[in-house]
């Protein structure tokens, strides 16, 4: 009976998509292309184990815990029991994150791990059905969002999936995550089982898994929650056409919704490309919408011991890197089984807030830098109704005081610091070289920027004279 529903449910669907498209691309984006920053959130199960497993320390990211220690599955079931996150507050997640300067939240609705921080009737391993908490996650922060008015998106993991059979498995070998004394016999059989350590991941086939829980969960996600703005896929391991397209179809439930590229490639792009712990070159980009995914330590999920975190001068650095090259950036916390945000990651978002509060008018809604990138620091640009306002991002500051721009054709009509809002000189030559006179010492601890509003569109490429 529940396949027929399960398959009844899919005709329908395939049904709505005839008459249901979703919005031009440009119209869809236009929100992303302004936000320019947003909050990433790993959550789930992993974060009970916070990067332990038998006493033993896991190497690599925290999501993979049971992958890279090659937990069984009903070991990994049973440990979900007591994941029972009391502390979470959803309404506090989402004012960090705006208070952080963040206008969208993503957030993992289903990891590699197969474990569904919603109520799914497509599968029990859920957090209503397997854990003490008992309850949907994902619909608290989607109210939350809402009140707040930040974008919302899900993460979903659309084919790997290490509990429910059928779901695929990217092989990791036992040496990557810890000594496992039977190293041998599991790398052994992961070879003959398609990266799976565990019998039971494999009691159903993968397009049974695509039937039976990717498409109902996508399903779910898409209906459940109300106007979501992006549906985050990710590792298209062993993905189908035939599996790609079911899923795809589902997106006529929200005409508005956007997308990224690792459905299954190349065939199903997405609306942006989704590099990940890294900023693209200049020689990268190809004009297609893009969104920098980064930890602020060294792992997305909790890992109770890992504080290598970035300071918040290099993530304000990051952020205005990305949006000089036209860019997003998605910054990844990753809570505790309770619930929290490390102290670490609340600090961090503090500070950046702080910055995005005098200075974030140089991220929102800002175009890449006509001259690309800059020893000191980058640009960013804004065409406004009598000119172009462009914001020049000091990472480091001129020892003689002065920052020299070459090949400017506008003439300048004003120029401030934003951290003081203390007009500075600014002169353009003949030669179309601009000089701007600073302070001896920088106005910002983290990054000083220079407003300066010029007449005329500046042009979207100036050669700089390479020395």
């Amino acid at each position: 009976m529940k396949k027929t529903i399960i398959a009844l449910t899919f005709l329908m669907i395939m049904g709505q998509g005839l008459f249901a498209q979703q919005l031009p691309k440009e119209e869809r984006m236009d929100w992303w292309r302004e936000a320019r920053f947003g909050m990433f959130i790993h959550w789930g199960v992993y974060a009970l184990p916070a990067g332990t497993w038998n006493g033993q320390q896991i190497g690599n990211i925290g999501e993979w815990i049971m992958n890279r220690g090659k937990i069984p599955v009903m070991d990994y079931r049973n440990m979900a029991k007591e994941f029972n996150p009391v502390k979470y507050d959803p309404e506090a997640w989402v004012l960090m994150a705006k208070n952080a300067g963040m206008k969208y939240i993503v957030i993992t609705s289903k990891h590699h791990d197969g474990f569904a921080l919603f109520d799914s009737q497509a599968s029990d391993w859920n957090v209503a059905d397997a854990t003490k908490y008992g309850k949907d996650l994902l619909k608290p922060l989607a109210d939350a969002c809402k009140k707040h008015g930040i974008k919302l998106g899900f993460y979903y993991s659309q084919a790997q999936d290490w509990v429910n059979p059928g779901g695929t498995a990217i092989r990791r070998l036992t040496k990557e995550g810890w000594a496992n004394p039977d190293s041998v016999i599991i790398d052994a059989y992961t070879k003959e089982h398609k990266g799976h350590w565990d019998w039971r991941q494999e009691t159903r086939t993968f397009e049974q898994y695509i039937d039976e829980v990717a498409v109902p969960q996508v399903r779910e996600l898409l209906t459940n929650y109300g106007d979501l703005a992006v549906l985050w896929w990710d590792t298209p391991s062993g993905m189908t056409e035939d599996a790609a397209k079911k899923l795809q179809a589902l997106l006529a439930l929200q005409p508005k919704i956007i997308t990224n590229d690792r459905l299954k490639r190349p065939d199903f792009p997405g609306d942006h490309k989704t590099p990940e712990q890294r900023i693209p070159n200049l020689a990268d980009l190809d004009g297609t919408d893009w969104e920098t995914c980064m930890t602020m330590n060294g792992t997305w999920g909790y890992k109770s011991y890992d504080k290598n975190y970035k300071t918040p001068q290099k993530l304000v650095q990051n952020l205005v890197d990305i949006a000089s090259k036209g860019g997003n950036f998605l910054l990844n916390v990753g809570p505790t089984a309770e619930g929290e945000f490390p102290a670490e990651s609340i600090a961090i978002l503090d500070a950046m807030g702080k910055w995005m509060k005098v200075n974030g008018e140089a991220v929102y809604g800002t175009k890449a830098s006509p001259w690309g990138l800059f020893p000191w620091g980058r640009c960013t640009r804004k065409e406004t109704k009598n000119g172009t306002t462009l914001y020049f991002s000091v990472f480091e500051w001129p020892a003689d005081g002065k920052l020299v721009i070459e090949g400017l054709k506008n003439s300048v009509v004003s120029a401030k610091l934003l951290a003081t809002g203390a007009k500075v000189k600014a002169v353009l030559a003949k030669d179309g070289n601009l000089t701007i006179t600073l302070p001896s010492s920088a106005p910002d601890q983290l990054v000083s920027v220079i407003r300066v509003d010029v007449r005329g569109k500046v042009a979207d490429k100036i050669e700089q004279v390479k020395k």
